[in-house]
């Protein structure tokens, strides 16, 4: 089967409401690409070696959380960013991106299927967000246990993401309740202690982070960037893909961020 560019962006805004959110670049369709598509590659960024897949792949659009262009960056197109343009252009593929409505989504964003992988669920209703455009998610384990403490808790992040977090103990405590945000979601850790937290997950951690963790007793995990947004575009072009008849594939360009 096959359906019309227009009629791809209408599905993903759709389920993804972009306009209810106040962004770091533009959300939807930012390259266009053939009017016919049949075929969605996602990946996490549209660097240059996911395009290049995407090329050999076959795609006709390209879905992922990181995009082309976002606010304040120099609107030249020279070196990297005429290197992906070309080939995009050159190959008539469209570039779609969303970048916090697909953090956001309740079921198939980056934090709802980062939950998933760790096995973490999210309380009912306002309970269970925090943070801006209640981004952050909170809850407890999906089983109702108990992990013994913050390096137990770490070392199962690890396990199931294959990459080992820095973690920044707040003491030998349990850890019950559980904050996650995925990505560059550090200045969201003040948010989570308010709501309660005994561990926040997320990707990266900058210099704060880590004393407020020891002088609040609420252990901090930086799990990775990358790690713990590999899940929300392939989870989402999945359901679009299905539901419109297109074939899909992930490609997973490594990053150690």
């Amino acid at each position: 089967m096959s359906i019309t560019r227009h009629e791809l962006l209408n599905a993903f805004d759709l389920l993804l409401s972009p306009e209810r959110f106040r962004d770091y670049g533009p959300n939807g369709l930012q390259v266009e690409g053939c009017t016919t598509v049949r075929t969605i590659v996602s990946g996490v960024t549209a660097s240059r070696a996911l395009i290049e897949a995407a090329i050999e792949a076959g795609a006709d659009a390209i879905f992922v959380h990181h995009g082309l262009f976002w606010r304040g960056q120099d609107g030249r197109v020279t070196g990297w960013m005429r290197q992906r343009l070309g080939l995009l252009l050159g190959h008539d593929i469209n570039l779609f991106a969303y970048h916090l409505p697909l953090d956001a989504h309740p079921e198939l964003g980056n934090n709802a299927q980062l939950g998933l992988q760790l096995g973490l669920v999210a309380d009912a209703g306002a309970d269970g967000r925090f943070g801006e455009h209640q981004l952050g998610f909170m809850g407890m384990r999906a089983d109702g246990g108990v992990f013994a403490d913050a390096a137990a808790l770490a070392a199962h992040a690890g396990a199931v993401l294959k990459r080992a977090p820095t973690f920044v103990d707040g003491g030998s405590r349990p850890i019950r309740r559980i904050a996650w945000c995925t990505g560059g979601a550090q200045g969201y850790f003040e948010a989570a202690i308010a709501a309660g937290a005994d561990a926040f997950i997320t990707g990266e951690i900058s210099e704060p982070q880590a004393h407020y963790a020891r002088e609040t007793g609420v252990a901090y995990l930086a799990c990775g960037h990358h790690a713990t947004e590999r899940y929300g575009a392939p989870a989402v072009a999945a359901h679009v893909a299905s539901r419109l008849g297109l074939t899909h594939e992930f490609i997973d360009i490594d990053n150690p961020a």
